[in-house]
């Protein structure tokens, strides 16, 4: 997974123990959303969906507290949601999703400006809009957006552009992005827009000297910005890398979180009984340290098995990648193996 491939020709990604040209599977005459079941990695969709579950147990056990009941409640329409537009969305043809991939990008830049203007301050960041009572963060939106963009530009303008301008345009039109997320300010998300980039651009088959400039400019970049960032955005790194520097302040939600998970032990207090989580230690407990909930509640053994399905679905991801069919294909699914590696850091 370290170059683009010419385009070939279409080939099955799963086999089956049967064919689907067999002229039994042609006289049924299957609609083409049926005849895709059979192609479904079961494998993969098994682990994201045992991922899902847990995530729904652990709030399921936050639940007991009534101002985390609608937190639940609401987890599982959205997840009812995705299903059913992760169905849909698989009869689609990876060629009519490149084409929309400029418009997406122009809507996901009035979105962002959108946010800044009329968008919800929660904790000093304006990323949320209310609609019909639901909050709902472009910056999320944009960064499926971005995979899709980039997919296709780079897809797309490789015979067209030479490398070192394809290279810059692309660069642009990302910084643009992560520019609007980091007036919100959301210096998080601006990172995994900006590693989308790095990642899918470093796939798509850079020059090493153009490797080396980039990292060069990366670190650059990154020493510059410690002296731009706001003082809370710099204690949040410091803090992140050794809490103990302010126990009772910034440094205080990662010991609670370390504190959830060491007491877990092997096999966790069960669902619903974790000391730190259920007695409003464990801060944020159903969003950025719902990581400690688990290791709280299921123990050193339901992480294992949390770890092991998350390699379970980024093995599967490579190896759909590596069979790609095309270039957009390729980069798109490189894209969302990065997103997911990100989430999960």
């Amino acid at each position: 997974m370290c170059c683009l491939r010419s385009t070939r020709d279409d080939e099955q990604f799963f086999r089956t123990p049967f064919s689907l040209h067999d002229p039994f599977f042609r006289r049924l005459e299957i609609l083409p959303m049926m005849r895709r079941l059979f192609y479904t990695d079961w494998i993969l969709f098994s682990a994201v969906y045992l991922v899902l579950g847990i995530g729904l147990l652990a709030l399921f056990s936050l639940s007991k507290d009534l101002n985390f009941s609608s937190v639940f409640a609401r987890q599982f329409l959205f997840a009812a949601l995705g299903s059913l537009l992760l169905f849909s969305s698989s009869a689609l043809d990876s060629r009519y999703i490149s084409k929309l991939s400029t418009p997406l990008y122009f809507f996901t830049i009035a979105l962002l400006v959108a946010v800044l203007v009329f968008g919800s301050v929660i904790r000093g960041t304006s990323g949320w809009i209310q609609i019909a009572g639901f909050q709902f963060q472009p910056v999320e939106f944009s960064k499926v957006v971005l995979i899709v963009f980039l997919a296709s530009f780079i897809s797309q303008k490789r015979s067209e552009l030479g490398y070192l301008v394809r290279l810059i345009v692309s660069l642009l039109l990302t910084a643009f992005l992560v520019l609007l997320v980091l007036r919100q300010p959301d210096f998080g998300s601006a990172l995994v827009l900006a590693g989308i980039w790095f990642g899918m651009v470093v796939v798509s088959g850079i020059r090493k000297r153009y490797l080396v400039l980039l990292l060069v400019l990366f670190v650059a970049l990154a020493g510059a910005a410690w002296f731009l960032f706001a003082p809370y955005q710099r204690d949040r790194i410091l803090t992140f890398l050794n809490p103990t520097l302010d126990p009772r302040g910034s440094g205080y939600n990662v010991i609670q979180s370390l504190v959830a998970v060491g007491s877990g032990g092997l096999t966790g207090k069960g669902l619903g009984h974790g000391s730190q989580s259920q007695s409003n230690f464990l801060p944020e407990r159903h969003t950025d340290f719902i990581f400690a909930v688990i290791a709280e509640e299921l123990g050193f053994f339901g992480v294992s098995l949390l770890l092991f399905l998350f390699g379970v679905i980024l093995f599967r991801m490579s190896s759909i990648a590596a069979s790609a069919k095309d270039n957009f294909s390729y980069l798109a699914i490189v894209g969302v193996i990065l997103l997911f590696a990100f989430k999960s850091l």
